[in-house]
């Protein structure tokens, strides 16, 4: 194919893997601040307590925290 050297290949799928590091660091880092910062705004109930205990309503606000904090950082980056 004309224009498509071995070279551009591998700078295409560095660049892929690349951004694909940069969403997985950004990711984690985004949940890691989000559920701390929810942890610290929430002083009455200790979550990760109810959770071992097998609170189901807890979890799933955490599960929909992590799901918005994944899909903010899936637009910004």
């Amino acid at each position: 194919m004309p224009g498509l050297d071995w070279g551009t290949i591998f700078m295409q799928y560095a660049r892929a893997i690349g951004w694909s590091v940069t969403a997985a660091v950004g990711f984690a880092f985004g949940i890691g601040i989000a559920l701390k910062v929810f942890d610290m705004l929430s002083t009455d109930i200790d979550e990760w307590e109810e959770i071992k205990k097998g609170n189901m309503g807890v979890s799933l606000i955490f599960i929909s925290l992590i799901v918005m904090v994944g899909l903010l950082v899936y637009k910004v980056i």
